[in-house]
């Protein structure tokens, strides 16, 4: 059985909660990623995505020096490290997340993209949580 241990991202970009959106833009461009995850201590309270910024933020005006935990999405729902990649995948495309936080004893421990599903995977998870992902919302 793969798990999500076998295919997350354990390198992950944190902020705390204080961090401001040009903050969090920067982070995105040196290290070439589109999310980072944002932090009270060990406690993960958001994340925030490029399009979350642009969307949410820079397309009304405001201010770059606004807390980017404002524009985030708040209580992520996230999944144990020992999670079969199947059911992730199920999860994923219910929930239609493009991105899960992996957990290990309540603490983020990695994260899983479409892209790990894609890459590391190699189960067909990836086509099951995209044509989840995929179907519009009501």
């Amino acid at each position: 059985m793969t798990t999500l241990t076998d295919i997350m991202t354990s390198e992950l970009t944190t902020v705390d909660r204080g961090a401001t959106l040009k903050e969090v833009a920067l982070l995105m461009r040196e290290q070439d990623i589109g999310n980072v995850l944002i932090m009270d201590g060990d406690a993960l309270v958001g994340i925030i995505t490029d399009r979350d910024i642009v969307v949410r933020a820079v397309a009304y005006g405001h201010d770059l020096g606004s807390e980017a935990s404002d524009y985030a999405t708040g209580n992520v729902f996230s999944m144990d490290a020992s999670t079969d990649v199947a059911a992730a995948a199920g999860e994923m495309a219910g929930r239609q997340l493009r991105r899960l936080p992996v957990t290990r004893d309540g603490r983020v421990v990695g994260i899983v993209s479409l892209a790990d599903l894609a890459t590391r995977a190699r189960t067909g998870a990836d086509e099951q949580a995209l044509q989840g992902i995929s179907q519009p919302t009501t």
